[in-house]
């Protein structure tokens, strides 16, 4: 008989509990000072690790990211319901992969849509903030291991990652 390929599905069960585990050991582990932050990337799905990783530790909020696509915000509405259900603030909401700048033309592009997110923001009574562009040299600088606002601190890629991670550290909560 031929074997069943794992589904990515099931390979996240499987992965569940070492995640939990390494996660718990980064919060243990870790001295934390008064108002560090700790940015956990979760990718949507069944929501079995955010509510694990939500259950085993006191979270002070979530910020949702996704990009402007009506499928897209379908999983963030997700993630939305379940933080809400868990008495877990949402601090906000980035568009990722909100435009980019055409290099024949120079002109600026909203590949996938433009302002709903700014409208889930209103519908969900929660700030807006901020937009990410897609960006070919924030790729290549990631996939070489620098960052953007490292290896190009005037790109305007690397300008919105500032200025995210100001209004962030703003964020009373």
């Amino acid at each position: 008989s031929t074997p069943k390929p794992s589904s990515a599905a099931s390979d996240v069960y499987k992965r569940q509990p070492m995640l939990i585990s390494a996660f718990n050991q980064i919060l243990k582990d870790t001295a934390w000072d008064q108002r560090d932050f700790l940015v956990v990337d979760m990718p949507p799905g069944t929501g079995d690790i955010q509510l694990s990783l939500a259950q085993s530790v006191k979270v002070s909020g979530a910020i949702i990211v996704t990009t402007p696509q009506d499928v897209a915000l379908l999983d963030a509405r997700k993630g939305i319901d379940m933080f809400k259900r868990l008495d877990v603030p949402i601090l906000g909401l980035i568009e990722n992969m909100s435009s980019f700048v055409c290099s024949g033309c120079g002109m600026t592009h909203h590949p996938f849509s433009n302002g709903s997110l700014q409208e889930e923001a209103k519908r969900e009574n929660t700030e807006f903030l901020g937009e990410l562009p897609l960006d070919l040299e924030t790729r290549v600088a990631s996939d070489g291991g620098v960052p953007i606002v490292a290896s190009k601190p005037e790109n305007p890629a690397a300008i919105a990652f500032y200025q995210l991670a100001e209004t962030i550290g703003r964020l009373d909560f």
